[in-house]
């Protein structure tokens, strides 16, 4: 991939040294790269529970492994309706997960540049290192190893909700989009079922070790989701009907059975175990309007703004001014 890395604490050039299997820059700092991977935050960080979910779950939520095109659908909809305006580009994924949309953009034909301040970056590296023109590093989006406005779409999907900053996060995004450029991004809104167990539960697995808190999650899935599979099957009765409503409220668990009928049970079950940790471990969960979205875009310099309500929440696309 034709991108020279930079310090990101000094913004100078870097260069490898093979001997130590590391990135260093002139003033001292290096960088390690494990696994193959380039490491430019700390292992632990407020993101760590992610890393540990989409190592656990690496291949639940990819299309190529669920043979549907879930993953893919999501994206060509945020992308304005087709996936051809990824094929010959430079792309930056930031927060690029366990690759599910990570393998749709490289399939597209785009040259994917791709980052995350978790772990996860581990399962995006297994799952896409096979394809060409694919980079990954471990980073902090606040401060990545690239000089700004070097990519022509910069991507960013479920992930600025979970930064300290989310207007922050918006800025250090178009700043790395080139004139001409498009931004690509969405964001939890209000209203998101945030239930008072769920945030009853959230307030004490924050408070515990990540391993602890991805073993209740699958424990708390494995009791719950028999009750959710039958008022599932007797939902066409009107009572049932009803009482499923109401049980959907209290449990905890993310339930995709309307949303994704034609998953198998087997991959609802992951699916639910996956989103209900995701919600309930999540050390920042901010909220949005499309409105606040299109406003701080619009501050940022960006234009042809589009913020609609979709999907999770907001999803939104913005061009960069050519100079």
């Amino acid at each position: 991939m034709n991108i020279s890395l930079i310090c990101p604490k000094h913004n100078t050039s870097l260069n490898i040294d093979s001997t130590q299997n590391r990135y260093q820059c002139q003033y001292g700092c290096f960088f390690p790269i494990i696994g193959e991977i380039p490491r430019f935050v700390a292992q632990n960080n407020y993101a760590a529970s992610f890393g540990l979910q989409w190592n656990k779950f690496r291949t639940t939520q990819l299309d190529s492994f669920s043979g549907l095109s879930i993953s893919k659908d999501r994206l060509a909809r945020l992308a304005g309706g087709s996936l051809e305006i990824f094929k010959g580009k430079k792309v930056l994924e930031a927060g690029c997960g366990a690759g599910r949309f990570t393998e749709i953009m490289l399939s597209a034909g785009a040259t994917v540049f791709a980052a995350d301040l978790s772990e996860a970056v581990e399962a995006n590296y297994k799952n896409c290192s096979k394809y060409k023109n694919y980079f990954v590093c471990q980073a902090d989006l606040l401060h990545l190893p690239v000089s700004p406005e070097q990519f022509d779409i910069v991507v960013c999907i479920g992930v600025i909700q979970h930064t300290p900053d989310p207007e922050r996060t918006m800025a250090a995004l178009c700043s790395h989009v080139k004139p001409g450029g498009l931004l690509i991004i969405d964001h939890y809104t209000y209203g998101y079922p945030v239930t008072p167990v769920r945030r009853a539960l959230r307030s004490i697995l924050l408070k515990t070790s990540k391993n602890f808190s991805m073993q209740f999650c699958q424990v708390l899935t494995h009791v719950l989701w028999p009750i959710h599979i039958g008022l599932w099957k007797i939902r066409g009765i009107k009572a049932a009907n009803r009482l499923r409503s109401i049980f959907l409220t209290l449990s905890p668990l993310v339930d995709y059975q309307d949303a994704y009928p034609q998953l198998s049970s087997k991959m609802m079950h992951e699916w639910a175990m996956l989103d209900t940790h995701d919600t309930l471990t999540d050390v920042y969960k901010h909220l949005r309007s499309a409105e606040e979205i299109e406003t701080h875009l619009l501050n940022c310099g960006m234009t042809d703004i589009i913020a609609r309500y979709a999907g999770n929440g907001v999803e939104a696309m913005a061009n960069k001014p050519e100079l």
